[in-house]
């Protein structure tokens, strides 16, 4: 089974493993925050342009500060925190899908705050979310930014990959995150996160989240990446794409074949640009900060 990206992105789902059966109190929101049908928060600064963040699995939007210390001072940031996720009530995210609605719940957020064509950035759940967005919904975003990130989960474990395929094994993953034991669940954090994160030091944030994360909202998110296809849908998104994807020699996976996966995969794009972050595990934004945020900002220019 190759692993290019794969040995991070199961560990996302490991971390889904060592979550407690039920999320911690959420704490209050902050004063920026608007709460949008129950499925996601968001929390605004800055001034320029829009900008939206969306984070991943298990993730807290705070995954995005460090980024969010530059970007703010040309564009004006929405961070968006999925509901069930780091702490938060997981109100409609309780039950059944997560990612489809969350793309619809920031549609109506860019209408209702009359958003005019912003960017949307994701990283791996929010990424497909972003994909969502702009296919679903193509008239109300101005370009994406899909970071670590492919239009089909599965084509981590297997490239010829359907959802007929998938489902099954999707299935059963989605029970064991369900019902592992909290001391088999408590061994497998630490080296869960190890491939999730590279640089030691932001380790802890990214464990603090997922343990504070609703065990079932992640379970079901996880189902539904797995088993949701969307290349037969990145025809209909008319914005410019921006992927943006990690690679480290410890993937054990040459570089050429993780360009060849992520260009594949995208095919169907019309309007695809690719930039590899190298010496960077998963969680690109904390591995390399400098450099992901040099690409991003590439990406928002213009004339990109």
């Amino acid at each position: 089974m190759h692993s290019f990206i794969g040995a991070a992105c199961v560990a996302i789902a490991l971390i889904a493993t060592a979550l407690p059966a039920s999320a911690a109190a959420p704490a209050d929101a902050p004063a920026a925050a608007a709460r949008v049908a129950d499925r996601i928060s968001v929390q605004t600064e800055g001034q320029g342009p829009d900008l939206i963040l969306i984070p991943g699995l298990a993730s807290a939007s705070d995954v995005w500060a460090d980024a969010s210390a530059s970007l703010r001072q040309t564009h004006r940031l929405h961070r968006v925190q999925v509901a069930g996720f780091a702490g938060t009530a997981a109100g409609a995210n309780a039950t059944g899908e997560v990612a489809a609605p969350v793309a619809e719940a920031i549609a109506r957020y860019i209408a209702q705050q009359q958003l005019k064509a912003p960017v949307v950035v994701g990283h791996s759940l929010g990424g497909e979310v972003a994909l969502m967005l702009a296919a679903r919904h193509p008239e109300a975003v101005g370009g994406l930014v899909v970071v670590d990130a492919l239009p089909f989960f599965s084509l981590l474990f297997d490239p010829a990959a359907t959802v007929a395929t998938s489902t099954p094994g999707a299935a059963v993953f989605r029970d064991q995150l369900l019902s592992a034991p909290k001391e088999q669940a408590d061994a497998m954090q630490a080296a869960s996160v190890a491939r999730l994160v590279k640089t030691p030091s932001a380790r802890a944030a990214v464990v603090d989240a997922a343990i504070r994360s609703d065990r079932t909202t992640v379970a079901n998110a996880s189902y539904e990446l797995m088993t949701t296809d969307l290349r037969p849908e990145l025809a209909r998104i008319r914005v410019p794409v921006q992927v943006i994807y990690a690679w480290d020699p410890l993937y054990g996976v040459p570089a050429p074949d993780v360009d060849a996966r992520f260009r594949g995969a995208y095919a169907g794009l019309a309007k695809a640009r690719f930039t590899r972050i190298d010496d960077s595990f998963h969680f690109v934004m904390l591995d390399q900060p400098q450099r992901f945020v040099e690409a991003l900002r590439t990406s928002l220019q213009p004339d990109h």
